[in-house]
């Protein structure tokens, strides 16, 4: 016999509104009470009829997150630790997560207005915004709920999450000059990406900062993969005057230059300094252990979910823009400059 929403509410003594209401996540009943209600449910083996709590709340507990990906393998660790965080999130709160790749263009565009047409989703997560981005702005226009991870360069009047990336590169940079490097270059990520934007600014203005040029001839674009930072390594590394220190816009890329060093006979952290940005879980154990910007991925996923849902629920955002300052993590890929 199946088990009912008044089973649940006799065993732990709340009615059963409470009881929906519990397992539905809303925030007039105390976590305490959620807690047991779900235990309770989970004990009893309680399966809710999800087709008839959807038509009444004519919802679908459904969030989506469409990647933005290049590339068929999917290979970014970047994105696996947010997908992580955003999924367990969304779990506990209740919603299933529709997960699905497109190569940013018009085919990505098509794949936001087939849900919001069809309505198969209750929300949006954006991740890896671009400076005029059309997702943003379709799903402004239609007024759907979402949450982004990034800015744009508009008004970013919505939920979001970002972290001071501007500040994450001043602080590598400071740290490379500290060991003695006037010589740095730049891996930098695609220009469409505002995080493209803010990082290389955080180069630019620290070498500023410090009184030292800013050689063009030093500053690569490569598109966030190992073989973008291969191929930019071997550009910068192979140039009559190269440079004592590597600064890549994300981890990856700084994995690739530091594979082109080691081939070209070069010792990382001593011959050439190489950093990162993201702290990906691969970054502390690379040979050698790559220094590198901490953003807290999986964290930033938990909060953009916990965000989406709250929208989607009518709840208020106490902070609707959320800016985190990144740590520097120094490791054995940066040292002093070499004599």
């Amino acid at each position: 016999m199946a088990i009912t929403l008044k089973d649940i509410a006799r065993r732990v003594g709340k009615s059963v509104t409470t009881v929906s209401r519990a397992l539905a996540g809303y925030d007039d009943v105390s976590q305490i009470t959620r807690e047991e209600v779900r235990r309770v449910a989970q004990e009893l083996g309680y399966e809710p009829n999800i087709t008839a709590r959807q038509l009444q709340k004519r919802r679908t507990d459904t969030l989506a997150l469409i990647l933005p990906t290049f590339d068929p393998r999917f290979s970014d660790p970047f994105f696996s630790e947010f997908l992580a965080g955003v999924g367990n999130e969304a779990a506990r709160e209740g919603f299933d997560l529709l997960v699905s790749t497109h190569a940013p263009g018009n085919k990505e565009d098509e794949a936001y207005l087939k849900y919001i047409r069809s309505r198969r989703v209750d929300g949006f997560v954006i991740v890896r915004t671009r400076r005029q981005d059309a997702r943003i702005a379709t799903l402004l226009e239609n007024n759907y709920p979402f949450a982004v991870f990034g800015r744009t360069e508009n008004s970013n009047d919505f939920p979001l999450v970002d972290v001071d990336s501007e500040a994450g590169i001043g602080m590598v940079v400071n740290h490379l000059i500290e060991l003695g490097h006037t010589r740095l270059a730049f891996i930098a990520a695609p220009p469409n990406l505002m995080l493209s934007h803010y990082r290389l600014k955080g180069f630019i203005n620290t070498l500023a900062l410090h009184g030292l040029p800013v050689d063009p001839d030093l500053i690569i674009e490569g598109d966030l993969t190992q073989r973008a930072g291969r191929e930019a390594g071997k550009h910068l590394l192979e140039i009559a005057n190269p440079p004592t220190a590597i600064v890549a816009s994300n981890d990856l890329m700084a994995l690739g230059a530091t594979a082109t060093a080691q081939e070209l006979g070069l010792v990382v952290g001593q011959d050439i300094s190489i950093t990162g940005f993201d702290d990906i879980p691969l970054a502390e154990h690379a040979h050698p252990p790559l220094t590198t910007i901490n953003q807290p991925i999986y964290d930033i996923g938990t909060i953009v979910c916990q965000m989406l849902t709250k929208v989607i629920r009518g709840e208020a955002l106490p902070t609707p823009q959320i800016i985190l300052q990144p740590s520097l993590v120094v490791r054995r890929s940066s040292g002093h400059k070499p004599h």
